[in-house]
Order: C-alpha cells, then sequence, then structure tokens
C-alpha cells in the first residue's frame, strides 16, 4: 500500500515539474514581449502564430549548441553547478500545498527556507569552479546579496507566522478564507516583494548579471545548456516566488481559477519591474537590506508577537 503511495506521489511530482517546465518557457516569452511593448517595439513574433513556438526554438538552439569548457576549470563543478541550481529550484515547488500529495507537511515553511538557503551554493560553485576574475566577483556579489536579503525574508515571514501560528503552507489559506493578510500587513506585504526580487536577481537588483560592469556575471563562461539550466533555474524561482506570494497574502486558495490568475499578475508585476527601474548601486542594495528592511521587520515582529501574547491574554 505505502509502495503505490510513493509512486501516486514520484508521478505527481514529475507531472508538476513538467507543468512548472512549460510555465517558465511561456514565461519568457510573456516577458520578451511585455518588454518589447514597454520599449514600444514588438516582442517575438515570428515562430508560430504570434512567437507562441519561441520558447521551444530557443530550448532548442540553446541545447543544440556547442558547450564551450574553459581549460582551467574545474571540470565536474562547473558541469554540475547549473544542474543542481535547477534541481534546487524545482525542488522548492514540492511544498506547494496540496491536501494529499508532495512533500506538503506541517513544517513546509521551514522545507521552504532551508532549500532556498542552499541555492546560494551552487551560485558560489558555478563562480568559482569557472576559474574566471569576472564570474568570480559577479558570485561574490550574488552570494553577499542573496545571504542580505535572506535575513530580511525569513523575520517578515515570522511575522506572518506569529499571526498564522503554523509552520503549514495549509493553513495560510484557511486563514485567508475571510480576509486577506495583505490588507493587515501592508507594508511587510511590500517588503517581502522587495526581497523576492532582490533573493531572484532581478531588476533592479540584478547586480549578478549586471551586463554593462560585469559581462553577465557567475553564468559568463557558461555556454548552450549549461546557461539554459541556469536561466530556467531564475525563471523557476521567479514563478515560485509569485506562487509564496499569493499563498502568504493574497488569498491563497489553491483550488479556485482565480489564484492562477493572481499567479500571472505577480510574475507579470515581476517583468514589469525589470522593464521600468533603472539598476541600484550596490551599497543602496546593502543599505536597504541592513539599515532599512532589518529593523523595519524586527519591529513589525515585536508589534505582531505581542499582539497575538495580548489576544492570548484577554482570551484565557
Amino acid at each position: 500500500m505505502y509502495f503505490f503511495d510513493l509512486v501516486l506521489i514520484f508521478i505527481s511530482m514529475l507531472f508538476l515539474v513538467v507543468c512548472v517546465l512549460i510555465g517558465v518557457a511561456f514565461l519568457t516569452l510573456l516577458e520578451r514581449k511585455v518588454l518589447g511593448y514597454i520599449q514600444i517595439r514588438k516582442g517575438p513574433n515570428k515562430v508560430g502564430f504570434m512567437g507562441l513556438l519561441q520558447p521551444f526554438s530557443d530550448a532548442i538552439k540553446l541545447f543544440t549548441k556547442e558547450q564551450t569548457f574553459p581549460y582551467m576549470a574545474n571540470f565536474n563543478i562547473y558541469y554540475l553547478s547549473p544542474a543542481v541550481n535547477l534541481l534546487i529550484s524545482l525542488l522548492l515547488w514540492m511544498c506547494m500545498p496540496f491536501l494529499s500529495v508532495y512533500l506538503n507537511f506541517n513544517l513546509s515553511v521551514l522545507f521552504f527556507l532551508s532549500v532556498s538557503s542552499v541555492s546560494v551554493y551552487t551560485l558560489m560553485l558555478a563562480g568559482w569552479s569557472s576559474n574566471s576574475s569576472y564570474s568570480l566577483l559577479g558570485s561574490l556579489r550574488s552570494v553577499a546579496q542573496t545571504i542580505s536579503y535572506e535575513v530580511s525574508l525569513a523575520l517578515i515571514l515570522m511575522s506572518f507566522l506569529y499571526l498564522v501560528l503554523s509552520m503549514s503552507l495549509l493553513d495560510f489559506m484557511s486563514v485567508q478564507k475571510l480576509t486577506w493578510l495583505i490588507f493587515l500587513m501592508f507594508p511587510l506585504c511590500l517588503m517581502w516583494v522587495i526581497s523576492g526580487l532582490a533573493e531572484t536577481n532581478r531588476t533592479p537588483f540584478d547586480f549578478a548579471e549586471g551586463e554593462s560592469e560585469l559581462v553577465s556575471g557567475f553564468n559568463i563562461e557558461y555556454s548552450s545548456g549549461g546557461f539554459a539550466l541556469i536561466f530556467l533555474a531564475e525563471y523557476s524561482s521567479i514563478l515560485f516566488m509569485s506562487m509564496i506570494c499569493i499563498l502568504m497574502f493574497l488569498g491563497g486558495n489553491l483550488y479556485s481559477f482565480t489564484f492562477f490568475l493572481k499567479l500571472s499578475f505577480v510574475a507579470f508585476l515581476w517583468v514589469w519591474v525589470r522593464g521600468t527601474l533603472p539598476r541600484f548601486r550596490y551599497d543602496k542594495l546593502m543599505y536597504l537590506a541592513w539599515k532599512s528592511f532589518l529593523p523595519s521587520s524586527l519591529s513589525y515582529l515585536i508589534f505582531f508577537f505581542s499582539l497575538k501574547m495580548m489576544i492570548f491574554i484577554s482570551l484565557v
């Protein structure tokens, strides 16, 4: 009996991964279309009807190109890093709160934090194993940025956990049946979205890939398949962060069609920000994390803890 349950879980996970990868393909198309219209030009519109087959032709082109190998690179780590990066990014999706399958359990929030923090190592190793000064500089900046914003993400999340009093993502859905948490915690929700942008290395925080001064950052030495895997991992993380935003403070009813409409809108928001905002200066990025978000999130954490204690004492 347990064996068949495990087989069912495995098939469901595989199905989810395939759906996420297809979603990533069309997210890249959405991004290129939206950026095209923001810059008053056309996006991809030649391959297939309105460019719908463009993501698949890009994938075929990337995976069939010649794979270059830097002469001084550490061979095994250089090739494994992008694959492990994508694996970690897809593993994050396994805490998506369905009722019976995947890795959704009572501590799924901890699972999300643990897995997301491991992705830092793949970025660091990808930059270091290439044995190039440019990629090493890009990876160091990326690691510093990711670690800084993980602190604010964790503290903001703790405020939500005090209100929900559970570490299961399923309980975020049940708590928001009457009202969304964004109405109770609007500043924290904005801070969460900004930290999510920084965590996924997106504009205006794309210092890991700041083309104008870093020549694409930690992935400079990657071509064809390796670059495609890094690209897929980044866009999978964007979709996942959009999903977490909806679960935490935008209602989060996974069994309603509006959930997927909201997911599409938040993913569009990620692209919209890229098309409109200029890149930050690096010291301002760190200032925002340590001198603005850290004290603010700590203050909110103390406030919500006190609030819950007052409610608990009044009930007793």
